[in-house]
């Protein structure tokens, strides 16, 4: 079964520094995501090459996925093909 593994990108002002300052971009993924599934996920939803993927739990049980594209692929224009800047 496939399941939706990106459910949607993070906007707090922590994750645009993170944009801006290191290149990551920020995701809310699915409980049951692996780092292999959302690399994969993003590379091809949005057409850029991942270097990275870190992952946390919150204390609310939702998942967020810490994404760090390589330097050929920026994270502020995918983000503004996101409409979050």
């Amino acid at each position: 079964m496939k399941r939706e593994t990106i459910l949607h990108p993070v906007a707090t002002e922590k994750a645009i520094n993170m944009i801006e300052s290191e290149n990551k971009i920020v995701f809310m993924v699915d409980r049951r995501a692996t780092k292999r599934e959302v690399k994969r996920a993003v590379e091809e939803l949005y057409g850029v090459k991942v270097e990275s993927v870190n992952i946390l739990v919150t204390p609310g049980g939702k998942k967020k996925a810490f994404v760090r594209l390589s330097p050929e692929s920026s994270a502020a224009e995918l983000s503004m093909k996101l409409k979050i800047l």
